[in-house]
């Protein structure tokens, strides 16, 4: 029997490969498995593995949403400039609108995200690299 790997089936990335863990210290994603995945019950659409800089999180924290400060009874540990964190795919954008976007790894961002921001987006904030994988 073949092993299939940890987070097959999580869906696909923007760059249109399985989809990859965003972090898993701090442990990230709606459902806390470290993935940036699509589920029903996130309404919000943490779906963009960005990784954290002071200016985005005080831009988060002025907009209503403290990502600085560690709320234990939600399982969340407060973030600090180099997390990476789960994204709502709405927040980013507006932060890019903005103009504090943090940077995003690709490989790690969900395909939804394509929804509502284009990959040449996705691509100008990029931390990984957006060439395919080496095959064979």
């Amino acid at each position: 029997m073949v092993s299939q790997p940890r987070f097959a089936g999580l869906g696909r990335n923007v760059l249109g490969q399985p989809l990859q863990p965003c972090s898993m210290s701090p442990r990230t994603g709606f459902y806390r498995d470290g993935c940036c995945r699509r589920g029903a019950q996130d309404e919000g659409l943490h779906l963009v593995c960005a990784q954290m800089t002071r200016e985005f999180l005080e831009f988060s924290q002025a907009r209503g949403n403290d990502l600085l400060t560690p709320v234990p009874e939600f399982n969340f540990p407060g973030l600090w400039p180099g997390d990476r964190w789960c994204l709502c795919v709405l927040r980013w954008k507006e932060a890019k609108e903005a103009g504090v976007a943090p940077p995003v790894v690709l490989a790690a961002t969900h395909i939804s995200t394509l929804e509502f921001v284009t990959l040449e987006e996705l691509k100008k904030y990029a931390l990984d690299s957006t060439e395919s994988p080496p095959t064979g």
